[in-house]
C-alpha cells in the first residue's frame, strides 16, 4: 500500500533538568615569578657632619654612611656616584641639611646633567634642601647628589646631613 503524508512537526517540549556538575579538572601549571622592580633600590647618607668644598660647577657629595644598596646599583669608590645596572623608570629623592644658611644650589645629576625638577636654592640662604623626581634611565646611567653655584664650604649636619634614595619603579 501507499504511505500516508507526514504530519506537521509538533511543538518543542519543555527543557529538561540540569545535569550534575562534572568533577573538577586538574590544577594548571604555576606561572612564572613576576619581576620585583623595586628590589633595585639604594639609600645612602652622609651622617658624620662632613665639610663639603663647594665649587661653582658642582661638587658631588659623598654618601658613605647608612648604606642599603641592592647589588645592581654600584657606588663609586668615593660613594659620590651611583651607577644603575638596569634600565627603567626610577624615583630619585634627596635631602641636604647644613649647619648654616648658604647661597648654594642643590641638585641630582644623572649622566652629567642636572635633573631640572631637583634643582633647589641659589637665591636665598638655605640650610635645608630637598627634591625628588621620576626619571627614565638607561642601564649604566650614573646618579650623583651635588651642591653648586657657590665657592665655599658647606658643613653638613650630623645625622641626616645628606641622603639620596634611588628606587626602580618599572
Amino acid at each position: 500500500g501507499e504511505q500516508g503524508l507526514q504530519g506537521i512537526q509538533g511543538p518543542v517540549g519543555p527543557t529538561g533538568e540540569q545535569g550534575l556538575q562534572g568533577i573538577q579538572g586538574p590544577t594548571g601549571p604555576t606561572g612564572e615569578a613576576g619581576t620585583n622592580t623595586t628590589a633595585t633600590s639604594a639609600f645612602a647618607a652622609n651622617t658624620g657632619g662632613a665639610t663639603i668644598a663647594v665649587v661653582l660647577g658642582g661638587t658631588n657629595i659623598p654618601l658613605p654612611d647608612t648604606q642599603n644598596i641592592s647589588a645592581d646599583i654600584i657606588p663609586s669608590g668615593g660613594n659620590t656616584v651611583f651607577t644603575v645596572q638596569t634600565a627603567g623608570r626610577y624615583y630619585l629623592s634627596y635631602q641636604i641639611n647644613t649647619t648654616a644658611g648658604l647661597l648654594a644650589t642643590a641638585r641630582i645629576v644623572t649622566n652629567g646633567a642636572a635633573v631640572p625638577s631637583t634643582v633647589v636654592g641659589g637665591l636665598v640662604n638655605l640650610s635645608n634642601y630637598k627634591g625628588e623626581s621620576i626619571v627614565t634611565l638607561a642601564a649604566g646611567s650614573t646618579i650623583s647628589l651635588q651642591l653648586f653655584g657657590l665657592l665655599g664650604a658647606a658643613v653638613l649636619t650630623t645625622g641626616a646631613g645628606a641622603t639620596l634614595t634611588i628606587i626602580r619603579l618599572s
